[in-house]
């Protein structure tokens, strides 16, 4: 069964700081990173940024305004859509501020309302371990809101392992790829932007979806 609700909305990144800066051959950023290994819209993350691993908060913040006018509280906008990449929201942040963002695998609802289970998507290990560290296509900003905020670029799942889980997926990116997510132009990054070709572990847990955090999505 497909899942129902609207697409990446809880990753798992298991591996340490010190893992991820030596993975990604980048620098610390300063002052640290606290971030839980299940990672929710709104919550902290790292990601790869200007040679750096940072934490940001996932989501951009949409900003919506009551019946009486007053602005609300801000949502996070954590996915962003490829066919969107060129949309006011997002353009300038695509075109001048792309990351990476490590993860160690990401979950989609499925079963029926009320009762929606967790199902994990994560690379095959090739070197022995559980959960081997890979990275999605990412953008980010700073903001008023949020301070460093970050948002996972999402692509067509069609051909895809993941396409009978859900219609869409991150894009996934290979290591020899990074370089061009994160300095090539726009249109080197567009051409990334395509279903995972190689296989996917899928693990289909009765771990219950909703657990306080996890109903919290947005996207554009």
């Amino acid at each position: 069964m497909l899942a129902r609700n609207t697409m990446c909305n809880l990753y798992r990144m298991t591996k340490s700081t010190a893992e991820v800066v030596g993975w990604f051959d980048a620098a610390q950023a300063a002052g640290g990173a606290n971030f839980g290994t299940e990672v929710y819209p709104g919550y902290p993350g790292l990601v790869v940024a200007d040679g750096a691993v940072t934490q940001m908060s996932w989501g951009f913040p949409l900003v919506l305004k009551g019946k009486n006018g007053q602005p609300l509280k801000p949502k996070p906008v954590n996915n962003c859509r490829t066919d969107k990449l060129d949309s006011f929201f997002w353009r300038n942040s695509f075109e001048q501020r792309r990351c990476l963002i490590p993860i160690t695998g990401w979950a989609e609802a499925q079963g029926p309302k009320g009762s929606m289970t967790r199902t994990w998507m994560s690379l095959p290990a090739t070197d022995g371990s559980d959960a081997p560290l890979f990275a999605c296509a990412g953008v980010w900003r700073d903001s008023d809101e949020f301070g460093a905020c970050y948002s996972m670029v999402m692509t067509d799942s069609a051909g895809s392992a993941a396409a009978d889980i859900h219609s869409r997926m991150p894009v996934l990116l290979r290591a020899q790829d990074y370089d061009s997510w994160l300095s090539g132009s726009p249109d080197d990054a567009k051409d990334l932007c395509v279903p995972w070709a190689g296989d996917l572990n899928i693990d289909h847990t009765d771990e219950a979806w909703v657990k306080g955090a996890a109903s919290q999505r947005t996207l554009l």
